[in-house]
């Protein structure tokens, strides 16, 4: 087997400030494997400070990667035998456990190596028993006025979302709460989501759910991503997206939330993504896909991910809008407030290697 990797730099089509600062580009690394039997499979890894590690070290672990794999060990396998002989690397898998990035690339380059060798889609071999053309995906509506919040919300139902979320936390609680109400009214017939970024202390949140709990599918992350007994004691529906990139996914289920944010990049990989779904449904919680702006390799492996679960909640997943170019073509696009699920082989992207739009 040959493992090959291509660094790659994505510019933003604007910039996007973030509570660790402003975003201008998304700087990552293509991992090709290729088999002896031909057979490839591409992965991605697009770190994010925050969430996964950093560009270099993601790079420099790749890197031992590609060495390590075709290898000898004391009996004269290499990682590679085993992969061509349908074995999973995993003691190489657990290596990049604090590395999720690199974990990624390495566990969608596998995946994807597999779903082709199979003839199936990524999501039929993640454990979709069903085929899926499409799943539901949710609109972001930033920091605004209220005028300004119903405006762009309406734009968004226009356009065939019927599910949005509203980033709030920037500004006074008051105003925060008059913008969820001011949508509701608007729009009674979308399903309202609201997204904190672990902006608010304990006071803050639980009187924001008293004010418009009742109005909102849950709110995402309203507390600091480790106050697992803050976020415990809240009384309201809350989503898990920030605890997960920090504390273990069984520690964070006992903050009992309603939904958890799923982002492969940041979990290391979409068969780990699609695991933690399963988990998560198991135990009543819903599970919501979404990306850390991701190029079109990992992001179409998302999309896979969420149509792996039954009966999909709408999930995060359009945001190629945000990105001035990408990887390649945009083989899963949304619309009408849906995204395209590929049903060609494996993820579907092996061609982005050779080509940069």
């Amino acid at each position: 087997m040959r493992a090959d990797i291509r660094p790659f730099s994505l510019p933003l089509a604007d910039p996007l400030e973030t509570a660790r600062g402003t975003v201008e580009r998304r700087d990552g690394l293509l991992l090709r494997l290729e088999a002896d039997d031909g057979a490839v499979g591409v992965g991605e890894a697009t770190p994010l400070p925050g969430w996964t590690e950093h560009y270099d070290e993601c790079e420099s672990v790749l890197a031992e990667v590609s060495e390590v794999l075709p290898a000898s060990n004391a009996s004269g396998e290499t990682a590679s035998d085993a992969i061509d002989g349908g074995e999973e690397p995993d003691d190489l898998l657990e290596n990049l456990d604090s590395t999720p990035a690199a974990r990624h690339a390495l566990d969608l380059a596998l995946a994807d190596l597999r779903a082709s060798r199979q003839r199936v889609p990524l999501y039929r071999y993640l454990g979709s028993e069903n085929p899926a053309k499409s799943v539901p995906v949710n609109a972001t509506v930033g920091d605004a006025s209220a005028d300004e919040t119903v405006a762009e919300a309406r734009q968004a139902a226009n356009a065939g979302f019927d599910c949005l979320k509203i980033k709030v936390g920037a500004r006074q609680l008051s105003a925060d709460v008059a913008r969820i109400e001011a949508v509701a009214d608007a729009l009674p017939e979308v399903e309202l989501r609201a997204d904190a970024n672990a902006a608010w202390t304990r006071q803050q949140a639980q009187q924001f759910l008293d004010a418009v709990g009742d109005l909102l599918a849950y709110v995402e992350q309203p507390l600091p991503a480790t106050d697992i007994a803050g976020l415990a004691a809240l009384s309201g529906p809350v989503a898990l997206d920030e605890t997960l990139a920090e504390v273990e996914f069984s520690d964070a289920l006992d903050a009992n939330p309603d939904a958890v944010i799923l982002k492969p990049m940041a979990l290391g990989g979409p068969r780990e993504a699609s695991a933690l779904a399963a988990r998560a449904r198991e135990e009543g919680i819903e599970p919501v896909v979404t990306t850390t702006i991701d190029g079109a390799v990992a992001r179409t492996a998302a999309v896979h991910v969420a149509a792996a679960i039954p009966d999909v909640a709408a999930c995060g997943l359009a945001t190629r809008k945000l990105l001035e170019s990408d990887l390649g073509p945009d083989i899963a696009p949304v619309a009408d407030g849906r995204a395209v699920v590929p049903q060609g082989e494996g993820n579907g992207t092996a061609d982005t290697w050779g080509h940069h739009d």
